[in-house]
């Protein structure tokens, strides 16, 4: 009880999270007085890192470096422009498909949204949308990001619990598909009462070009998903693959400079280590919950809720939707998984990879909703934007995430049918 309540302290007083989690731990000790744990504190901290897995990290970070520098963005929206074409309300959908394939390189929710809200809002305001529409589609699109694979927060969960990270990616496939489906599906009903304006017919040879300039980026996503399906390459392979692709097409297009590279490598590495940092301190933090039996108490609060698989993943999705509302991403799987995985799993008999995907799922989500929101903050401001004004705008496409976290909730097959 006292360690809770220090944590509680502790994030409430704005520390890091990584910090909280170790002084959470040493308040734990102080409060036991069982200082032989001590003893242990500095191997679990390694131990949370010295895993094989996570060199996938900086290599799918140093992709998105390439790609960012690669001039990809411009490429994908006119590629995502010619497979529309004329379509009412045509560049809301660009924005969708052109997030989704985005999210295949980059993996990262946040750096995806500041691309795509200096970039695609500007040009949708212009041809008359709505811009708190526009910067809302953006950022709602942006969830796309940890789900369809390459996805951080899915290395790192993997890391977490021991799961195979290729299995993690490519169950994040079809939900993500559900996703990129059901955003296209709202835009579509907002159409009833909002004005869309319809695109530019294009030449038959610009939208040619425009789609042979698109395919070479497709090169990225296809070596990832590709090598880890055919079983060719482990996902730290299939990373290091990927960065040679993303580099030798940065080179091909001459939109990398090679003096720009030691740059580039610097901001991986320290993008890097701040998420060893959490992954580190999780570890530490996790190992003093099973030690107090944190996860056996939480599990007998759950069993007088909760009567089956089924109900406890509907009674998660809503604790996690509160909590997305504080905390987001991967702050907020460092601190629930170490709690909810061992009673999800042991108690209840849901496979890691479905439980991953959900609580992945849910949590970004807290990415849009304030008041932490960080994905919000970074379109509204970047946009010149309310970030009131474009969090209404959102919530039609948030109740669209949750209308998917509910399916995917009752029917695992949407996040198991593609994994061996």
């Amino acid at each position: 009880m006292f360690t809770g309540a220090a944590f509680t302290l502790f994030l409430l007083a704005g520390l890091p999270i990584g910090l909280v989690l170790c002084l959470s731990a040493l308040t734990y000790v102080g409060s036991t007085g069982n200082v032989a744990l001590l003893d242990s504190f500095l191997t679990q901290l390694f131990g949370g890192i010295d895993s094989y897995g996570l060199l996938a990290l900086p290599l799918f970070i140093l992709v998105g470096e390439f790609m960012n520098a690669g001039g990809i963005t411009t490429r994908l929206l006119g590629m995502t422009a010619a497979l529309v074409g004329r379509l009412k309300g045509g560049l809301a959908y660009v924005n969708v498909l052109a997030n989704g394939l985005l999210s295949a390189i980059l993996g990262s929710s946040t750096t995806q949204i500041a691309i795509m809200a200096q970039t695609i809002v500007p040009e949708m305001a212009r041809k008359g949308y709505n811009k708190n529409f526009a910067v809302a589609l953006t950022v709602s699109a942006g969830l796309l990001g940890p789900i369809i694979p390459p996805s951080l927060i899915f290395v790192i969960y993997g890391v977490m619990v021991q799961v195979p990270i290729g299995d993690m990616f490519i169950a994040g496939i079809i939900p993500g598909l559900m996703l990129m489906a059901v955003f296209c599906l709202t835009i579509w009903l907002m159409g009833f009462w909002m004005e869309y304006p319809r695109e530019e017919k294009l030449a038959a040879h610009v939208r040619t070009r425009q789609l042979l300039r698109g395919l070479p980026t497709l090169l990225i996503p296809v070596v990832i998903v590709v090598s880890i399906m055919t079983g060719l390459a482990s996902p730290t392979e299939s990373a290091a693959l990927a960065c040679v692709t993303a580099l030798v097409l940065g080179l091909i297009y001459g939109e990398i400079n090679l003096k720009e590279l030691p740059a580039m490598f610097l901001r991986t590495g320290l993008n890097t280590a701040l998420v060893l940092y959490l992954v580190a301190a999780a570890n530490m933090f996790t190992w003093v919950l099973v030690y107090g039996q944190v996860p056996q108490l939480v599990a007998e609060l759950l069993k007088q809720v909760a009567s089956g698989p089924v109900s406890f993943m509907l009674w998660l999705n809503l604790l996690l939707l509160v909590i997305g509302t504080v905390i987001d991403g991967v702050a907020g799987l460092i601190l629930v998984v170490p709690i909810l995985y061992p009673v999800a799993t042991t108690v209840y008999g849901i496979h890691p990879v479905h439980f991953g995907v959900v609580v992945s799922l849910n949590l970004t989500l807290g990415l849009v909703s304030p008041p932490v929101g960080a994905a919000l903050f970074v379109g509204a401001s970047l946009t010149n934007t309310k970030a009131s004004d474009v969090f209404s705008m959102s919530l039609p496409f948030c109740l669209g995430v949750c209308v998917i976290l509910v399916m995917l909730s009752i029917w695992p097959w949407f996040t198991m049918a593609l994994v061996h």
